[in-house]
């Protein structure tokens, strides 16, 4: 199944993606108002999914506008330097610790909508990601029963404007730009993932790939991030889990490839989709 959130007539919806159509879940779990809600009562996906197999498609997908899996996420947590490929181009060593930043959520955008290229750089550059969307919250959660916690997977560009990045070493500057973080297209829940570690996420650019990784290769993984993250902070239905970029990132290649406008840039992970953004400058 793959859930998605939408604009239909002025109104913000979500719903399951059918073929070439949507069955609208909002009005058939009106306790639920967002997907967020949705994703908190496990015993909802059940029902979601047997009303999806037996009602037609209440409209085209064509005629929907989509928004960001989660369109308003209270936390955006990104890992960096997690996979070791992606270490070892960067000319870092993975840690003890996780290296953790965070998004805020105006800086998201679906698929479909354009990446932005800001006014203040032409270094901007692409991260092909794999997000995890929490279902259930919790603080001081043990790695033994973190995955309990994961509603489902998404795919993600931590598009990153790598000058403004390095300013200091506290490099959430270059993570925090309008209309730089897409996330989508839609979600597909955990329970029709066998092993979420046999995914493979991969980076295209302009139909050419230039990043590989699969889960297996994570130095921290997704058990052991939400564990470490829920010991400062409690995990909330809706929030999101980016676990890191494989290697093969634009400013580490020679000469570097940056994203410019008219680039197409796309996510594909198997067994989730593909997530496809245009870039445009800022106006």
């Amino acid at each position: 199944m793959k859930l998605i959130s939408y604009q239909k007539a002025g109104q913000a919806l979500y719903g399951a993606v059918e073929g070439d159509g949507v069955v609208e879940l909002s009005r058939r779990f009106p306790q639920a108002p967002d997907l967020a809600s949705f994703l908190a009562d496990s015993s909802l996906l059940a029902q979601a999914r047997k009303m999806v197999e037996e009602a037609g498609p209440d409209y085209a997908y064509s005629d929907i506008q989509l928004d960001s899996v989660i369109p308003n996420p209270g936390k955006v947590i990104c890992v960096g330097i997690n996979y070791v490929a992606h270490a070892e181009e960067a000319g870092r060593k993975v840690g003890q610790f996780p290296v953790i930043f965070q998004r805020f959520a105006e800086t998201l955008l679906p698929h479909g909508e354009a990446l932005v290229r800001p006014k203040v750089s032409q270094e901007f550059d692409f991260e092909a990601e794999l997000a995890v969307v929490i279902g259930k919250g919790g603080a001081h959660i043990a790695p033994e029963d973190a995955m309990d916690h994961v509603a489902g997977y998404t795919c993600f560009n931590d598009a990153s404007v790598r000058d403004w990045q390095f300013h200091t070493h506290q490099y959430g500057m270059g993570k925090t730009f309008r209309k730089t973080g897409a996330l989508g297209p839609w979600l597909v829940p955990a329970s029709e993932i066998s092993d979420y570690r046999e995914l493979v996420v991969r980076g295209v650019l302009n139909g050419e790939q230039l990043q590989e990784g699969q889960l297996s290769e994570l130095a921290f993984d997704i058990p052991a991030l939400i564990s470490y993250v829920s010991k400062a902070l409690p995990w909330n239905p809706g929030d999101i889990l980016a676990t890191g970029t494989p290697s093969g990132i634009g400013f580490k290649r020679t000469p570097p490839i940056f994203l410019k406008p008219g680039d197409v840039f796309e996510v594909v992970i198997s067994e989730i989709g593909t997530l496809s953004n245009t870039v445009v400058d800022e106006a």
